[in-house]
């Protein structure tokens, strides 16, 4: 049974991965400091080297969640936990005697910074400000990597939309609650993905050699957080519900303990690489997408 090792596994996404891939018949063992299979704190390569050691493939999720107040504090834990875990990982595949045949490296469409709505793709170029910068570093470590024997995969995932964890569960709380207003102007795109789908990506990338370098694991068609908004109150059958302006977005933001920023910044982004190379969209419009997590 061929091995695959989810470093930083057993958070939202690397808990649906887990299963898909048992159930394509791989032996999925899970890393980090709440993992079940070995223990690692995310910087040092520990038993790694042993774990990676002639395995199928290394998907690397580690990092600490950016959905918190950006704190001084927090923002230099955001970025560590993320570079630290891509040298460590890249050391112990050097040490490896056999090493994995593909690394697929997360990483974020923060990436472009506020687009607007500027349409970006894999080319465009990065932006300026912090989530920007958390992942221009990220993805600097990993391509600083010097691994000749293995692939690498970048896949810049988007808002992920899932019941069990990510952004969607406290955006459905608060629409329960006769608050699912857009924020700011609403005028700001999201990027989003169903599970489902990031799923199938990361499958795609692990067994699909001639998919290499940077991807935008999008669905092809993000929408203004209005729109988002609007088909959310839709799905959960609550009415219309008043826009909340930017400063109140930032303050309930704080006080809910994340940064009114990631709501209130724009990132109009699509898939392109995965379209051409004939991706296969489950859920490629928000709609049905909603509507496969809320049934009726």
């Amino acid at each position: 049974m061929k091995r695959i090792i989810l470093a930083g596994g057993s958070g939202f996404v690397g808990s649906a991965l887990v299963p898909a891939l048992r159930a394509k018949n791989y032996q999925p063992l899970v890393l980090g400091r709440g993992a079940t299979d070995l223990q690692w704190d995310g910087k040092h390569v520990g038993e790694c080297a042993n774990a990676l050691d002639g395995a199928e493939a290394i998907v690397n999720l580690t990092g600490k969640n950016i959905n918190c107040r950006h704190t001084e504090k927090n923002r230099g834990e955001i970025i560590s936990s993320r570079v630290d875990s891509v040298r460590a990982l890249g050391e112990a595949i050097a040490r490896c005697a056999t090493p994995p045949k593909v690394f697929v490296q997360a990483s974020g469409v923060g990436y472009y910074g506020d687009t607007a709505d500027r349409v970006v793709d894999e080319d465009s170029p990065p932006g300026n400000d912090f989530p920007a910068e958390v992942c221009r570093l990220w993805e600097g470590a990993f391509e600083a990597l010097n691994l000749p024997a293995t692939r690498r995969v970048v896949l810049r995932l988007g808002v992920v939309l899932g019941r069990d964890g990510g952004a969607l569960p406290m955006l459905e709380k608060i629409t329960r609650w006769f608050l699912g207003g857009s924020a700011g102007s609403g005028k700001q795109f999201i990027s989003w993905i169903h599970i489902a789908d990031i799923v199938r990506m990361f499958e795609a990338a692990i067994e699909q050699p001639e998919l290499s370098g940077v991807f935008n694991a999008t669905s092809p068609r993000p929408v203004t957080n209005n729109e988002f908004m609007r088909e959310l109150r839709r799905a959960l059958h609550r009415p219309w519900s008043p826009p909340v302006p930017a400063p109140l977005a930032r303050v309930g933001a704080w006080v809910m303990g994340t940064d009114g920023e990631l709501a209130l910044t724009s990132c109009r982004c699509v898939p392109r690489r995965f379209v051409q190379h004939g991706f296969d969209f489950q859920f490629p419009d928000l709609r049905n997408a909603l509507a496969s997590l809320y049934p009726k």
